[in-house]
């Protein structure tokens, strides 16, 4: 297979309270299962998809069906949602802090990306990117596309997302999706996001 599923970083009540055990179980072992069995269908039907990594495949996805484009997403947001919470969560460092600071501050950007998340409507995913000035903003996308996307309303390189599915907050949560995204920011990883953004800007 061209995919595997990545395993979570820590264990299924690690986020807990915010995540709780039972919604990171059917997350990762059924949902992210799923888009990653059907990527690899869609990459296997498809011989010059043969050897590319997700973001290669990403960057190309206006051209290619929507299998891949779904479960293409759904795959690398996944992976990366996981990596961007960890216990306990932090606060930002480095450059990435002095970024938030020329966004407004922590607290403006949590609002606007809170906003942004509660505003998608359906299914979807909101997100804080870095554009190629390293300035970041704050976008959302429907279903699972994302900033990486050649066709992307707004494309930039991912420092913080988060999953706006039912299936990601509702056994805990109900419909209080807002309720959802303000807890969200208790376990956010500072130290990885920082990590990313670092990357993007050099």
């Amino acid at each position: 297979m061209a995919f595997e599923l990545p395993p979570l970083p820590y264990a299924y009540d690690a986020l807990e309270p915010t995540i709780n055990e039972e919604t990171m179980k059917f997350h990762h072992d059924k949902h992210h299962a799923a888009y990653t069995a059907k990527l690899n269908e869609g990459v296997a039907a498809d011989p010059k998809l043969e050897g590319k990594s997700i973001e290669e495949i990403l960057g190309m996805i206006s051209s290619l069906p929507p299998l891949v484009r779904n479960n293409g997403g759904g795959y690398w947001n996944h992976d990366f949602f996981w990596k961007i919470m960890t216990p306990g969560g932090g606060s930002p460092s480095g450059k990435l802090k002095d970024a938030v600071e020329a966004y407004g501050g922590l607290d403006k950007l949590k609002d606007d990306f809170n906003t942004k998340g509660a505003g998608q409507f359906g299914s979807g995913w909101a997100w804080v990117i870095a554009d190629s000035s390293g300035a970041l903003k704050v976008t959302s996308t429907p279903n699972q596309d994302n900033p990486l996307m050649d066709d992307a309303k707004d494309k930039g390189t991912p420092i913080l997302g988060n999953d706006v599915w039912e299936h990601a907050y509702y056994l805990t949560y109900r419909n209080d999706r807002p309720g959802y995204l303000k807890a969200w920011w208790d376990v956010v990883n500072w130290d990885e996001a920082g990590r990313r953004f670092d990357e993007a800007v050099g």
